[in-house]
């Protein structure tokens, strides 16, 4: 669960911060009690990718914690430096070991209660050769009746799966936001 009130030492000089409302702001943020630097804290930015061979998409058997050995879309934190979807192919290579051709975003779901939004992205897969990283157990394709629906590690992962398959079905992909609680 997501702290919005976790900082407790001001990080330009180490002494102790408090919550307060600055001067000309609407809400209370970590102000140091020395320097007085203000630190804001903004959702964390997770990009990943739907990579889809024809009518399979591939999934990713997580290695690590959270959710050790569920199924999952490629994807994780994006980095200083990099836009969305330069993140989404980056975690894609580190993730599945796969060779994509990145396509139109996606889905756009807030996860207000952990303060993250997640960015997932189309791609088409240019093989079907995975060599997964250390974070995945193992890459895989599934069409829509073999995925693993209970052994989906996240809901945002569940909630864009779901979208591509409707939208293939539809034969068109559009952009999908939505509110994950």
């Amino acid at each position: 669960m997501f702290n919005p009130r976790s900082i407790k030492h001001c990080r330009a000089c180490g002494a102790p911060a408090q919550y307060t409302v600055p001067a000309d702001d609407n809400r209370e943020r970590a102000t140091c009690t020395v320097c007085g630097t203000i630190h804001y804290e903004n959702p964390l930015n997770v990009v990943g990718t739907v990579p889809a061979w024809d009518d399979q998409v591939l999934l990713c058997r997580r290695n690590i914690e959270p959710r050790y050995g569920l199924w999952t879309l490629p994807a994780g934190f994006m980095e200083l430096g990099e836009t969305t979807a330069e993140g989404a192919l980056r975690e894609t290579i580190e993730e599945a070991g796969a060779r994509v051709e990145m396509q139109a975003l996606f889905t756009v779901l807030n996860v207000v209660r952990v303060g993250q939004v997640h960015f997932f992205y189309r791609a088409k897969l240019l093989d079907t050769r995975f060599e997964p990283g250390p974070e995945t157990i193992e890459a895989q394709l599934f069409r829509e009746e073999e995925i693993p629906w209970e052994q989906i590690a996240f809901r945002t992962v569940k909630e864009t799966l779901q979208r591509w398959f409707d939208d293939r079905r539809k034969g068109q992909f559009g952009i999908h936001c939505a509110d994950i609680g």
